[in-house]
């Protein structure tokens, strides 16, 4: 008898020991703990500031005790993508990803098609700015239009997503509605949004597209100015018209989302969907998108699957025209 209860005391005392690192309310992790939240792009981007804002949300939330965010960049985010459709079933990895990677996943010959994974959840979705820097020859967006439709002149745009990705998207968009052809448009990419702010601040490029939220802080401080907005109304905090205000017909925004390996179970999709219900409902998420000028589109499951396959085909159409599909 009294080696059981010299077990038994064993155990208890494990068990109290283990107690002591647990979150609040007992021994039982949130229930994101355990994700790892591979960002395709290196830090400094907008899939790394999404993914971190939603560790740093499910962490003050309640939701999980520490989130693993990591960033896996590479052939415009396909590296990551690859990662994640070799990992099938593993429905702990879950990559941040959006438009870009559709695109890039077109552009850049993914392994698989990107709905093979398994969708989790669209998050947001948020405007491209004009930006340039506060001494910039452009005044307003009037002056930019003048020299672009200036056949003597070349106007270089900066984006930080790749060839088909939003930021390129919104260029050559924005050039066909201005009259030009976004076959020649002079558009550079930057691999993350650290390079494309040097490169904009350092007139590399004349211009620069790019998320709102991603240069927030240089907004604010002034070290950029915004030409215009794409999105369908102002941004609040933001001192720019929209491109219709301006008379272009066109509008344009990114939204980012999450998906998981292939091979994912059931029973862990609806884990993982539910713990991302309770944080889109926190007062903590409405305040990240409130300060990242992000708009709500929160979508899951197989509805988010099914508007991701519509992308998929909708970048198809856009990108063979100019030769990139």
């Amino acid at each position: 008898m009294r080696g059981v209860r010299q077990g038994l005391a064993a155990a208890a005392a494990a068990l109290l020991l283990a107690g002591c690192g647990a979150p609040p309310g007992g021994l039982f992790a949130g229930p994101l703990d355990g994700v790892r939240l591979m960002v395709p792009t290196p830090p400094g981007g907008g899939y790394d500031i999404t993914a971190r804002t939603l560790a740093a949300t499910a962490t003050e939330s309640g939701l999980a005790t520490e989130i693993d965010v990591f960033n896996l960049s590479g052939g415009a985010g396909v590296s990551a993508l690859s990662r994640l459709m070799n990992e099938e079933g593993y429905g702990r990895l879950v990559l941040q990803m959006g438009l870009g990677l559709v695109a890039g996943a077109r552009v850049h010959g993914a392994e698989a098609p990107i709905t093979d994974a398994a969708p989790l959840a669209r998050l947001i979705e948020e405007p491209e700015a004009i930006l340039v820097p506060p001494d910039s020859e452009y005044e307003t967006f009037d002056d930019l239009r003048d020299e672009w439709n200036d056949p003597s002149r070349k106007v270089t745009v900066g984006g930080g997503s790749s060839p088909g990705g939003p930021d390129h998207l919104a260029t050559v968009l924005l050039a066909e509605e201005i009259g030009e052809d976004p076959r020649e448009t002079d558009y550079v990419w930057h691999d993350g949004g650290g390079d494309l702010l040097a490169a904009t601040l350092g007139h590399d490029v004349d211009i620069a597209t790019a998320g709102v939220s991603e240069y927030r802080h240089a907004i604010e401080a002034g070290e950029l100015r915004v030409l215009a907005v794409t999105g369908p109304e102002r941004i609040d905090g933001v001192d720019a018209p929209t491109l219709r205000e301006l008379g272009v017909d066109m509008e344009f925004t990114n939204w980012r989302g999450l998906l998981a390996p292939p091979g994912t179970s059931q029973a862990e999709r609806e884990e993982l969907v539910d713990a991302l219900d309770t944080l889109h409902a926190t007062p903590e998420w409405r305040d990240a998108m409130r300060d990242n000028y992000w708009s709500d589109a929160y979508l899951t499951g197989e509805e988010f699957g099914a508007f991701l396959a519509r992308e998929d085909q909708r970048i198809q159409d856009v990108l063979t025209p100019l030769g990139l599909a």
